[in-house]
């Protein structure tokens, strides 16, 4: 009622003053964390809550499994090309052309077969492989031939010596422990194994 001498607070009551309360406090109530107390937005805080601390959220465990995933193909492709080579009586280099070579061939093919599962074409399947593998086994093969010219006949042992086999596993260790942070900067950087991320 006009001409009272009421304070405007207690004319809150009337209809239309609460149903404007009601609306703002069904506002608020909706999007309670719009803003954190340390200025973010509250999907930025919540986005953020419990991220692992790394950079660029790269873990070392997706830079282990990169490298594995290298290391098995080069593995595998280096034993494939010494036995040939031993079995046809080749020299040191051709036979440590030859296992390079395959190393990166099962390098690749490793990466294709899991893209291939996700029903990707060929030609988006080998584009992909040789940007995610390429630098990685080039590190991995680079390290592991150059730590077995430094291991005295390592190089010209046959399959049966232990000292190929001990040579080789060696090698390959060292050339994991190189690679590892190499792919783990590459990651956090889009490159390397981030490039099939999420097509597997």
């Amino acid at each position: 009622m006009t001409g009272t001498g009421e304070p405007d607070e207690a004319r809150i009551g009337d209809g239309k003053h609460t149903v404007r309360h009601g609306r703002g406090e069904a506002a608020a109530a909706a999007h309670p964390a719009d803003h954190a107390p340390d200025g973010r937005s509250g999907r930025e805080a919540h986005a953020g809550h419990g991220a692992p601390a790394t950079h660029n959220g790269v873990t070392w465990g997706m830079a282990v499994s990169a490298t594995l995933h290298c290391l098995a193909g080069c593995a595998v492709g280096e034993v494939l090309g010494m036995v040939i080579g031993s079995a046809l009586a080749w020299p040191t280099l051709p036979t440590a052309v030859l296992a390079i070579a395959l190393a990166f061939v099962f390098g690749y093919s490793l990466t294709m077969l899991g893209l291939r599962r996700a029903r990707l074409g060929w030609r988006r399947t080998l584009r992909l492989a040789l940007a995610a593998d390429t630098l990685s086994i080039a590190v991995m093969e680079l390290v592991d031939n150059g730590v077995l010219l430094l291991i005295p006949g390592a190089f010209d042992a046959h399959l049966t010596s232990p000292l190929f086999w001990g040579g080789l596993a060696f090698s390959l260790l060292v050339a994991f422990l190189v690679t590892t942070p190499i792919n783990k900067w590459l990651i956090g950087r889009g490159r390397g194994h981030a490039v099939i991320h999420g097509h597997h």
